[in-house]
Parts: C-alpha cells; sequence; structure tokens
C-alpha cells in the first residue's frame, strides 16, 4: 500500500502536497496546513470573509453544455432539412431554447456540480430522452406554418436520431473544452486517518477525477486512538496532527481555496455527521459523501419517502430470470458477430504466433466461473510454451497484491507483447461466450488460486454472474489494483447490474483499447 500511496503523490505532482512515514513505515500524505504553527482564533475570521473566492468551474460547464445543446439542437435541423429536402421557417427557430428548458427541467445541467466523473457515457438515456420531447415539441410548434410532414412518424424519428446522437457528442466536445478551461478541482477529505488514505489513493487512480488533493482534516478527534501508541515518535506525529481539527473547517477551506469536500462518516453518532454536513454545505463548496453502507448496497437504490422519513429501497441478492435472458441475448449476439467479423484477423494471429515461436496457437487456463465452476478460458498464447512452470521462479517480481502481474515479464514473446499491448490475446474469449462459459462483461475470470483468497459475500455475490471479458475494474486505468478492491468492484458491479451498465462498460472498453492503456 505504501507504495501505491507514494506513487499517488508523484503523479499528482502538487506543490501542497508531500509524503511522510510515520514510526511504523506507513506511508501517508500531508498536505503543508498540517505542520504550521496552530491557529484556532474561531472569532478571528466572520464566515462571509471566510468563504472561498466564487468558483467559476461549474458556471463554466453550465455554460459549455448549454451552448452544446443549442448547437446540436439546430444541426439536428439542418440534418433533417439536408435529409427531406425541406427549409427551415423562422418559427421553427423558437423551438431551439427550448431543449435548453428542457435540460434544465431534466437536471441535465445541475448534475456536473455534484459530480467529479463529469462523463457523457452516464446520461445518454436521458439525452435521447430530452431528445425526444424536444423533436415533439418542435413538430407541434413548426405544424401552424407547414403541412402535416412535421407530424409523420418518420421526420420524428428522424430528428430524435439526430438531436440525441448530437447531443452526446456535442456535450462530450463541451466537457473536454470546459476542463482545458479550468483547473483541477482543489480536494480536501474529512475523515478517518485510514479512511482519508484509502480515499487519497482511489481517487488519484481514477484518470476521469481531475482533482488536486490539498489536505486532510479529521471527523472528530483521534488522539484517544493515537494516544494510545507507545512509540515516542508517534505521539509526536500525533500532535502535530491535532494542530487542525474539524473545528478548523471554515479558515481551511478559505486558506486552501477548496472547490470540494469529502465527507467519509466515521463510527460517531449521527449527530455528528449531520453537523459536519450541514458546517460544509454553508461554505458554498462542493460536497461529496462517501457513505460505508454503498461499500455493500452500491448504487442501485430507490429512495422513497414514508410519512416524512426518506428510506433506501435495496435490491434483492442476483439478477431475475428476465436479466439474466436479457444478458445472455446480448452476450450471445455480441460473441456471434465478433467471432464472425473477427475471422480474418485471428488467422494472420494465429499465423504470427506459429512462426515467432513454438507452441500452440491458444493458451487454455483453469478459471473459476459462474457458481464456482472451473472452465477453461481461451487466449492467444502471448508467452513461450511451458510458461507456467517458471512461474514460482518470478513470485518475486510480483507487483500486484493477490494477483500474478508482472511489467516486464520474460516469458513474453515478441509478438506476444504486442497482443498485450492492443489486447487482442484477449478475442478468443469471444468462444468462451459464446459456451456459456463467460459474458461479455462481468466479474474478472479468476484463477483458482486467486479464488481461494476471496472469502465472504463478495465471492458469493460476484459468483452470481458468469465471468467477463472485461468488466468494470478493467477500465478503471492503467493502475492494477489489489485484489481486495478488484473483488469489491466486481461485487459492487454483481449488486447494481443493468443492461446499460454493461454496454457503458464495453463502449468505455473500446476506448481503452484504441489508446492501448491496457486492461
Amino acid at each position: 500500500m505504501s507504495d501505491q500511496v507514494t506513487d499517488l503523490g508523484a503523479r499528482m505532482s502538487s506543490p501542497e502536497l508531500d509524503l511522510f512515514r510515520d514510526g511504523g513505515g506507513t506511508a501517508a500524505l500531508r498536505a503543508p496546513y498540517l505542520t504550521g504553527p496552530t491557529i484556532v482564533e474561531h472569532g478571528g475570521l466572520t464566515g462571509a470573509e471566510a468563504l472561498p473566492a466564487p468558483v467559476r468551474r461549474d458556471a463554466t460547464f453550465r455554460r459549455m453544455l448549454a451552448v452544446a445543446d443549442i448547437a446540436s439542437a439546430t444541426a439536428a435541423l439542418c440534418v433533417v432539412r439536408l435529409l427531406t429536402g425541406h427549409s427551415l421557417v423562422p418559427l421553427e427557430l423558437l423551438a431551439l431554447p427550448l431543449i435548453v428548458v428542457g435540460a434544465k427541467l431534466m437536471g441535465r445541467y445541475d448534475r456536473d456540480d455534484m459530480m467529479l466523473r463529469r462523463s457523457t457515457l452516464d446520461e445518454v438515456p436521458q439525452l435521447f430522452a430530452l431528445a425526444a420531447v424536444w423533436a415533439i415539441t418542435w413538430s407541434l410548434i413548426a405544424f401552424p406554418a407547414r403541412d402535416a410532414i412535421h407530424l409523420a412518424g418518420a421526420g420524428i424519428a428522424l430528428l430524435w436520431l439526430a438531436t440525441g446522437g448530437l447531443l452526446v457528442v456535442g456535450r462530450t466536445f463541451a466537457r473536454q473544452l470546459a476542463k482545458l478551461l479550468t483547473p483541477p478541482e482543489r480536494v480536501l477529505i474529512v475523515g478517518s486517518a485510514h479512511a482519508r488514505e484509502r480515499l487519497a489513493h482511489s481517487l488519484g487512480t481514477d484518470p476521469a477525477a481531475r482533482i488536486n488533493i490539498v489536505g486532510f482534516l479529521p471527523l472528530e478527534d483521534e488522539r484517544r486512538e493515537e494516544d494510545r501508541r507507545a512509540n515516542t515518535e508517534r505521539r509526536a506525529l500525533s500532535r502535530r496532527k491535532r494542530q487542525r481539527t474539524f473545528d478548523d473547517l471554515v479558515r481551511v477551506v478559505a486558506e486552501e481555496k477548496v472547490d470540494r469536500v469529502f465527507l467519509i462518516p466515521t463510527s460517531a453518532d449521527s449527530d455528528l455527521m449531520l453537523e459536519a454536513v450541514n458546517r460544509t454545505t454553508a461554505l458554498g463548496v462542493n460536497v461529496s459523501i462517501v457513505p460505508r453502507l454503498f461499500e455493500v448496497v452500491g448504487s442501485a437504490v430507490e429512495f422513497d419517502t414514508v410519512g416524512g422519513v426518506t428510506v433506501l429501497g435495496v435490491r434483492r441478492a442476483g439478477l431475475s430470470r428476465s436479466s439474466l435472458l436479457l444478458k445472455r441475448g446480448m452476450d450471445v449476439a455480441g460473441a456471434g458477430l465478433g467471432l464472425l467479423l473477427l475471422a480474418p484477423l485471428f488467422g494472420v494471429v494465429a499465423l504470427a504466433i506459429k512462426l515467432n515461436s513454438r507452441g500452440p496457437v491458444f493458451f487454455r487456463q483453469a478459471r473459476v466461473g459462474r457458481a464456482g465452476r472451473h472452465f477453461r478460458m481461451f487466449k492467444f498464447r502471448s508467452m513461450m510454451d511451458g510458461a507456467e512452470a517458471q512461474r514460482h521462479a518470478l513470485e518475486a517480481l510480483n507487483e500486484t497484491d493477490g494477483v500474478f502481474k508482472v511489467k516486464d515479464d520474460p516469458r513474453i514473446t515478441s509478438v506476444g507483447r504486442w497482443l498485450r499491448r492492443t489486447s487482442i490475446d484477449e478475442l478468443p474469449q469471444l468462444i468462451n461466450v459464446l459456451l456459456g462459459d463467460m459474458s461479455l462483461v462481468g466479474p474478472r475470470p479468476l484463477v483458482i488460486d486467486e479464488d481461494r483468497l476471496v472469502e465472504g459475500r463478495h465471492r458469493d455475490r460476484r459468483l452470481r454472474l458468469a465471468p467477463g471479458m472485461t468488466g468494470p475494474w478493467q477500465v478503471l486505468g492503467p493502475t492494477r489494483p489489489p485484489l481486495s478492491e478488484m473483488v469489491k468492484t466486481d461485487y459492487l458491479y454483481a449488486t447494481n447490474w443493468s443492461l446499460w451498465t454493461d454496454i457503458k462498460i464495453v463502449l468505455r472498453t473500446f476506448a481503452h483499447v484504441v489508446a492501448q492503456r491496457g486492461l
């Protein structure tokens, strides 16, 4: 873990961050305001004076998205004009601002304020719903000026598809441009020491989160726990940490120009957490909460109000029969089409492997599948024949906790290195998908030794689904997560499964493959 945190600090390359090690050798991130002279003049600054300077980031994103929506709607009308031959009239142009009104009513501008990963892909269903409403509205507005062609089903469908597709493209470019025009978010993490460090590492491994962690604060007094440590050096470190507490939140936010505060609940009572949320949101910064509950139930919950009390509805374990049938249908269609289209490539790769080294074209390895059943997974052979027998000699070079991964594995052939870099070595798993051993998207197919390390609810839930060619953890970035984090990610995928989630993962996998980021 220490090496991973050290790597995180190097990647951030922030002048506000440095690294220190406590007496036990545990690495942690430290912001400069945790070391200077203690300042606890609570009456020295008023709330208004302590507030950070207005953050124009959120406004920039909203304006860019609004311009993109108008441009997309205009371009969609031009597409309809080109394909139908009818010319636009001024009355029809009155419908253009309505797409901004509709997007506002559907929360398509305010959502970005609460998100770190501002992904257009996540809102595609909502954008096509917006496009449908706008297409119908346009037809009704244009009808008095034109004939009934505007109400024809084909015309509305054409405008809907054009508007939906252009909204996705336009908003993608708008968000990228807004990211170039705005600096990374300055983030303050509030919570216990261990939780802060773990969250900092997780945030640093997500390439879509543009953040600069400027510091940490405890949510509650940590002295009692830290003073149990007998080591004198640790007690000295504890005293330095206590120079700032949650009472200094207003001053820290002002001094460090914080844009977003992450709150990590502790074992304290709920009143403390409610007070923390109220005090933080009052500062005018964005607030993100990391509740422990969602490590188990994920995000697939429904909010309901009963007798004035907000409750969460949690999905029951496992997929319904119809969901399993839908997922299997997608697997068969995708794998069948993929094998048909990739057959020429398979022939070229097979020839290259045979000419490059002795041995079979395919490498078949035992993996653990659905319900714990073992199967043989196909891959193009990327290593010299008999490489499995040499694994024990390379154990010391393993760079991932729980999963055997060596960056510059000497057993990889020259052709195999290219196959891995382009992820082509994974394509024969389409055969496993057709056979029903695997799915296009699912939990990672662990080898038997790795599966033995997984215990408890995480293993039970992840084995309810067939393992996938790709999955949620494969597209997080180039950093190899430890087995414990990987299994938790797979567990949450199984808990929150939806067809749209699978489609998003497939699309993101294509992007990773094209960029050669590795899976």
